[in-house]
């Protein structure tokens, strides 16, 4: 017996052992969790603990301290004020409700700025932002880095074993929110940081292309930020795409180093994030990698887009959602949580609709089907004074009335109970989506490389990869957001949109993919340029044109009014965007050809067989994306796979034996689900904004 409860505590030890500090806040059996920020510095003490009461009884799980809390924490240079914040942590503690504590570095206090103005960033004309607002502060200023470590030390020490706290928030949206800092601080390290990349002036001369126009450097110290307010024309672009480079590593740099500071002090159980906004410069996530996992910031109602139908505009478009959650999913730590999530109309959008009733709830599904750990909505009170006193929270402005995404909230926290006890932790995803697995290669550096030199007002980088992951989604096909660095063999599908940047390394690394038995999609653009967007000293985009069984080719563009033809198939479609005229080589299959133009004929769709596998090479890039969905869909079809066609709007995922639809049109949408499935929340019949979810039993048999 004593032999027995021997074994039995050594195999909890190990368990334990083995379990991440992730996995411990948020437990796998658990599924998903719901939080929601609190400022108690902007509320009177008096009202705090029947606020943090009513978010516990509201099912929120977790809330969030200190992000903005600098000059409360620090009034003084180094006299500390923690009373107001031990006592907010031990309010939280006492309603069951856990805390993720941040390190307050986008706001640094006034009498910091006023000592030394020399922390603050400068824009391009010229003028130092003044203290105030948020993200005014540069990472490349080593004196405020010093000041960084000092409070973040002081916050680790205090909170890092306390009980309540479960992880840890560096700064809130790190991103100067697109501006960019010329002060003399990122004036100079950027000149470090050139040395260190080129080592010799010469060799930055000639990848940037110096001799033209006369821009030859005799020194790094003669290399000013480049800044289109400066020059007459635009910028050297292997500068601007050096800048954007060095902009993400400073960003990197600054969020990495507090989380090397926080892991100096705080207890192996805490874990570490940060919360970044998804595609905006200079925020690269593949370089923020000494954090535990990342999260992301997502408002869909904003006036930015009018969505799908007529009432879109209070939903928002899937992929915003989407994209990110398959992007963040495979950052560092292999999960992720959404840390910022509209809860209602804002304040700051283009106009500020009220979202449909049920988009919220929708939204939080959409995470929870994306394999998000958790949801924190901002905020849990709507604030009476402040740039925000129109942001919707929780809770109304009488601080007691539910708002309506406050009862959402409510609602998905009695729906998560159900979904809990039909959780099987033995489900595995069924082959039939398997089979469908696509990974999605993306880039930053192309991203800024392509939006920098777009060669065409037609062009846009992201709605064209947001079209591919989009026509994926109407398949149900699983995808997945990855960068280099993943393995691609997992994946029976590979495709990389507009990939224009690559090296020899790359193209073999697909080659040998593709021979392996993979299906590899690639697009218009791809190839054209290595890595530091220099053009190939050979035919245009020439590395991969033994890969994808290509002669030759040449892009071409049509004003807005004229539209160019493809045929493919039985079918004519339309085009004036982007155009790659192929010439095939000898073996390789022309799927589709340009129906006129000068190059009548000429392929614009391209496929060949390699080893066990094959390549698509997909030239043209349309407005409406129906050229593209087909060819995708062929692909798919020659692989023997077989696909779904969702409609655009309408979401399937599939996520620990769930099956989750989610319905962003505006019209109401019928849901195949087999007659044997168990619906566990809503029914096939969406209504816009609408959720079901269920699971399948013929799911056993793909086990």
């Amino acid at each position: 017996m004593k032999k027995s409860l021997l074994v039995l505590a050594l195999l909890f030890s190990l368990v334990s052992f083995a379990q991440s500090p992730v996995d411990k806040s948020f437990p796998p059996e658990e599924l998903f969790a719901l939080g929601s920020y609190y400022y108690p510095e902007q509320w009177d003490s008096s009202q705090w603990e029947r606020d943090l009461k009513k978010m516990s009884e509201m099912g929120i799980k977790f809330t969030h301290f200190a992000e903005f809390a600098w000059a409360m924490i620090e009034p003084e240079e180094g006299k500390y004020d923690f009373e107001w914040l031990d006592r907010a942590v031990s309010l939280a503690d006492k309603y069951g409700l856990k805390v993720i504590m941040c390190t307050p570095t986008p706001t640094p206090p006034v009498w910091l700025s006023k000592k030394y103005p020399d922390i603050l960033i400068q824009r391009d004309n010229g003028i130092s932002i003044q203290h105030g607002r948020r993200q005014h502060a540069s990472w490349s200023s080593d004196r405020y880095r010093r000041y960084v470590e000092n409070i973040v030390s002081c916050l680790a020490m205090r909170y890092g074993n306390h009980p309540a706290v479960i992880g840890w928030q560096i700064d809130n949206e790190p991103g100067h929110y697109g501006v960019v800092d010329y002060s003399e601080n990122a004036q100079a390290k950027f000149c470090v940081w050139l040395q260190k990349k080129y080592g010799t002036i010469d060799k930055l001369n000639d990848t940037w292309g110096t001799s033209f126009w006369s821009e030859t450097y005799q020194n790094f110290e003669q290399i000013r930020l480049p800044n289109q307010q400066e020059v007459p024309e635009k910028p050297n672009p292997h500068a601007m795409l050096d800048l954007n480079r060095f902009m993400a590593d400073e960003l990197a740099g600054f969020v990495n180093m507090q989380a090397d500071i926080l892991r100096r002090h705080i207890h192996k159980d805490q874990w570490i994030t940060t919360n970044l906004i998804p595609v905006f410069n200079p925020v690269d996530p593949v370089r923020i990698d000494h954090t535990d996992f990342l999260t992301y910031t997502r408002y869909l109602v904003t006036g930015h887009n009018q969505g799908i139908g007529s009432q879109g505009f209070r939903m928002g478009i899937p992929e915003d959602l989407g994209f990110s959650n398959d992007q963040f999913r495979n950052r560092v730590g292999k999960t992720f949580g959404v840390m910022e999530l509209q809860p209602g109309q804002v304040n700051w959008g283009v106009y500020n609709p009220q979202p449909l009733p049920g988009a919220v709830r929708m939204w939080v599904y959409h995470v929870f089907a994306g394999g998000g750990k958790f949801v924190c909505n901002y905020r849990f009170r709507q604030p009476l004074k402040g740039s925000e006193q129109y942001h919707y929270g929780m809770i109304m402005t009488d601080g007691v009335t539910l708002s309506p995404g406050g009862e959402e909230y409510v609602r998905i926290t009695q729906e998560m109970k159900k979904l809990r006890a039909a959780y099987d932790k033995k489900s595995r995803m069924p082959k039939q989506l398997a089979s469908r697995r696509i990974g999605l290669l993306f880039d930053m550096n192309n991203y800024w490389e392509m939006e920098f030199q777009r060669q065409t007002d037609q062009w846009w980088t992201m709605p064209h990869i947001h079209k591919y992951y989009n026509l994926l989604k109407s398949f149900a096909a699983p995808v997945d957001v990855i960068s280099e660095k993943e393995d691609f063999s997992g994946y029976p599908f590979l495709i990389a949109p507009a990939y224009q940047l690559l090296d020899n390394n790359l193209v073999e690394r697909w080659t040998e993919y593709v021979k392996n038995g993979g299906h590899l999609i690639l697009t218009c653009r791809t190839g054209q340029k290595d890595r530091d967007a220099k053009l190939w000293e050979a035919p245009l985009a020439a590395p991969i044109h033994q890969l994808a069984g290509i002669n030759s080719l040449y892009y071409d563009h049509l004003p807005h009014s004229l539209y160019g033809k493809v045929d493919f198939g039985s079918e004519e479609y339309a085009w004036n965007n982007w155009a790659d005229v192929l010439t095939p080589a000898a073996g390789t299959d022309v799927w589709a050809v340009y129906a006129d133009q000068f190059y009548k004929g000429a392929a614009s769709v391209i496929h060949r067989r390699l080893g066990k596998g094959t390549v698509t090479y997909i030239g043209t890039d349309t407005d409406d994306g129906k050229l593209e969905k087909e060819v995708v869909r062929r692909v798919y079809t020659e692989a023997g796979v077989p696909t779904e066609d969702l409609p655009y709007g309408v979401v399937k995922e599939w996520r620990d034996g769930f099956y989750i639809a989610l319905n962003y049109t505006s019209d109401i949408q019928e849901i195949v689900i087999p007659d044997e499935a168990e619906v566990l929340i809503g029914s096939a019949r969406l209504e816009p904004a609408g959720v079901v979810v269920w699971k399948e039993k013929s799911d056993n048999k793909y086990k």
